[in-house]
């Protein structure tokens, strides 16, 4: 496609979302709000076929598949996906309808059953609330802060931040190097916040015991060697029921509250399984398409934890 096609595509791509916006309020009848929520779920796959270099006129189901397969593998809840996905379908019925298309690519991509139980998702201010039960005339108060700050805004897995080491903090550069499933390795940003508080506990670590062979952990329990998965378990859930949230939570209840609250705010849906470092990504091709500043700033923009930072900042 040369340069003078792409532009004329987008172009019309643009018009037809508009026209498909003056149909979905003249003809359907939708609230402002409803309207509000399909442009952006639409705008979610538009995102998303732009990073596939195709448009919406060359869009075909194996790709709508894809999109679908990825917020699925990010952990958003299957209501919110059936709901992304039924935006979609009418998307496309109405490019048919309009005949900007002869086919209707979305005819046959399923929805996901609802009926399975899936962990909870945590609003910001339960978040918020969590942290802030946090007892920080205990000694181990600022660690506590530290673990829940880094799980929420780093989107961990629970056995990555039992294993954190000091040396694979990049402090300077903004990211953190992380071990995930079958030893595989990737660099995750993470937030000046998070960065506040590691640093912050590093002082009361240093003056603790410290196990031979635990030198380099970043979070130790109180007898010396790296705190444990039970332990962050029961931490979360003690501190839950302190704040009084009733919801069944677990260490990964963040994990899935961070990719959920990232799309919610217009993340690149890449850019969070890159976070995530699923295992249907090879490591090794993450960062020959998403170049690494780009992916920071994709996290530092959109994460809600930074754009509290940031405006907290500005106040003072």
């Amino acid at each position: 496609m040369n340069l003078n096609e792409e532009t004329r595509n987008k172009e019309k791509e643009a018009l037809i979302i508009r026209k498909y916006q003056q149909y979905l309020k003249l003809e359907k009848g939708f609230s402002i709000n409803t309207l509000d929520a399909y442009l952006t779920d639409l705008s979610k796959l538009m995102h998303f076929l732009k990073s596939e270099n195709i448009n919406s006129f060359e869009a075909q189901l194996d790709h709508l598949q894809q999109f679908a397969a990825g917020l699925h593998d990010i952990g958003i809840h299957p209501r919110s996906q059936a709901r992304i996905i039924s935006g979609i379908k009418s998307f496309f019925h109405f490019m048919a309808l309009a005949d900007y298309r002869e086919d209707d690519p979305s005819e046959l991509l399923d929805a996901p059953k609802i009926g399975f139980k899936i962990p909870e998702v945590l609003t910001i201010n339960e978040i918020d609330s969590i942290i802030a039960s946090v007892d920080m005339s205990k000694k181990e108060g600022q660690r506590n802060r530290a673990i829940l700050e880094t799980l929420y805004s780093c989107g961990l897995r629970v056995s990555e931040l039992c294993n954190l080491k000091i040396s694979d903090l990049y402090f300077d550069e903004g990211f953190i190097k992380v071990e995930g499933k079958g030893s595989k390795q990737r660099l995750v940003p993470i937030s000046p916040r998070a960065i506040k508080e590691i640093k912050n506990w590093m002082p009361d670590r240093n003056l603790g015991k410290i196990k031979k062979g635990f030198e380099d952990y970043v979070f130790l329990a109180r007898w010396g060697n790296n705190i444990s998965r039970i332990m962050v378990f029961h931490l979360i859930k003690e501190l839950a029921q302190k704040a009084g949230i009733m919801k069944s939570i677990s260490p990964h209840t963040f994990r899935h509250s961070f990719a959920t609250h990232l799309l919610e705010g217009g993340a690149n849906l890449r850019a969070i399984q890159c976070m995530l470092g699923h295992e249907s990504i090879a490591t090794t091709e993450i960062y020959t398409h998403i170049d690494r500043n780009l992916l920071r700033s994709e996290i530092i923009e959109h994460h809600p934890r930074n754009i509290k930072y940031r405006e907290n900042k500005a106040f003072h």
